[in-house]
């Protein structure tokens, strides 16, 4: 199993749940972070003074998935989070040794 973690830009957001959901990507978490990497920040003008605005908004989603998925779930984040510009953002893959769902005691794959 493992453990994609999506960093985007946040109007990407629907786009890429719609492409997880196409490929049967069943579930998911959001959250809403701030960040920053190579486009380092940007200055904003607010009542008259400027301002550095050095952490921008991203989101970062989380996907549990079984192996056999992984490829599919990595090129449908890829292509519907892409803009091309600086900032698109990254994809994280880890191994998880192990997911147990609370309410039934199902673990591994049927957990997911």
């Amino acid at each position: 199993m493992q453990m994609v973690t999506a960093i985007i830009k946040p109007f990407k957001l629907d786009d890429v749940r719609a492409q997880l959901s196409e490929v049967g990507v069943q579930g998911m978490t959001v959250s809403e972070v701030k960040g920053f990497g190579r486009q380092k920040g940007h200055t904003e003008l607010y009542r008259g003074a400027e301002y550095v605005v050095d952490f921008l908004p991203k989101i970062k989603l989380e996907v549990a998935i079984d192996d056999a998925q992984l490829d599919v779930v990595v090129e449908a984040i890829q292509k519907a989070a892409h803009t091309g510009k600086v900032g698109d953002g990254k994809i994280f893959i880890q191994q998880l040794s192990d997911v147990i769902r609370i309410r039934t005691g199902e673990t591994g794959v049927e957990a997911i």
